[in-house]
């Protein structure tokens, strides 16, 4: 394994606009790609926009969701890789054969389609169905897993992905600023988008506080140190809908440590270079070494029935 060089990529989509959304991939490839980047990641549902999909009815949904790797958006991204010379990974809605959706992040380079995964735990849409394979493949020489949003929030997922042998789980998310049971939580008000040039302090006081990065320093680091792991996480910055989302792309290493991250407004990146001595150096490795799964297998294991809820979107419903 040789070191390797990652972007984490931060933007405003524009709602079913595909065209823009491969544009700005497009042109954040290129730029990464210049600086040396040999990976970039954008954030769930980066082609098609994500939260005005809760409001689509099921032919809409099909409408806007494609084959993959068939489909023009998955074809535009492998040639957008082979143009700029960078292996992508973006999201987008999929349909199958049978008519079924469902949240999609692909991982693309310039001889076409790497890797396609499935998100677990979909809610925005009931019309969505939910994957059911953690996805582990090779990648420049590492062994990388993806978990989309939600999917990283069951510990088990992480843990499960790590266990399947991988060493960077890109995890590409829309999240942040919206309510929850959780102190502090909320949504931010576009207000302070529209005026940022004229005042960032309060913007930037409400991306950082428990509405946004506060928060997800609660749990991001933990995920990469327990499971000594690369975390790259990519948020889009600006109005996905209705709703303002704080960017906050970052790399996480396997010591918990944010390699870099976004601290812009604007459609950005930043790169972190990965190294594999790390894996093995984190206390995390020697944790799983030391596991006793005799202890807990049928504790795991024992019969479960998920039930899944969003509080912003119960509100709204």
């Amino acid at each position: 394994m040789e070191k390797l060089k990652i972007a984490s990529a931060q933007f405003e989509n524009r709602s079913g606009d595909k065209d823009y959304n491969l544009s700005v991939i497009d042109r954040l490839s290129a730029k990464a790609a210049a600086e040396g980047a040999q990976v970039i990641a954008f954030h769930e549902c980066s082609v098609t926009g994500y939260s005005f999909a809760r409001k689509l009815s099921k032919e809409q949904l099909l409408d806007l969701a494609e084959r993959i790797p068939s489909g023009p958006s998955t074809q535009a991204l492998i040639e957008i890789a082979r143009k700029n010379q960078i292996v992508i990974l973006a999201g987008l809605f999929e349909k199958d054969e049978n008519d079924d959706i469902f949240k999609a992040y692909v991982c693309v380079d310039q001889n076409g389609l790497i890797a396609k995964y499935r998100k677990l735990h979909p809610f925005i849409n009931p019309h969505i169905l939910p994957g059911n394979d953690y996805v582990v493949f090779d990648l420049l020489g590492w062994k990388c897993g993806i978990l989309i949003c939600y999917d990283n929030n069951i510990i088990e997922n992480v843990r499960a992905t790590k266990l399947l042998g991988a060493d960077i789980i890109f995890m590409p998310h829309v999240t942040m600023c919206t309510p929850s049971t959780r102190p502090g939580a909320g949504f931010v008000d576009p207000n302070l988008w529209e005026n940022r040039e004229n005042d960032p302090t309060s913007l930037r006081k409400e991306f950082d506080g428990l509405k946004g990065r506060e928060w997800l320093m609660k749990w991001l680091p933990a995920r990469a140190y327990d499971n000594a792991i690369y975390a790259v996480f990519s948020n889009p910055i600006g109005m996905d809908d209705d709703q303002l989302k704080n960017g906050c792309s970052m790399i996480v290493d396997p010591f918990g440590d944010i390699l870099a991250e976004c601290r812009s407004f604007e459609d950005s990146f930043m790169i972190a270079t990965l190294t594999p001595e790390k894996l093995t150096q984190a206390g995390g490795h020697r944790y799983i070494q030391a596991r006793r799964p005799d202890l807990y297998r049928d504790i795991i294991g024992q019969a479960h029935q998920p039930e899944q809820k969003v509080v912003w979107l119960k509100k709204e419903e």
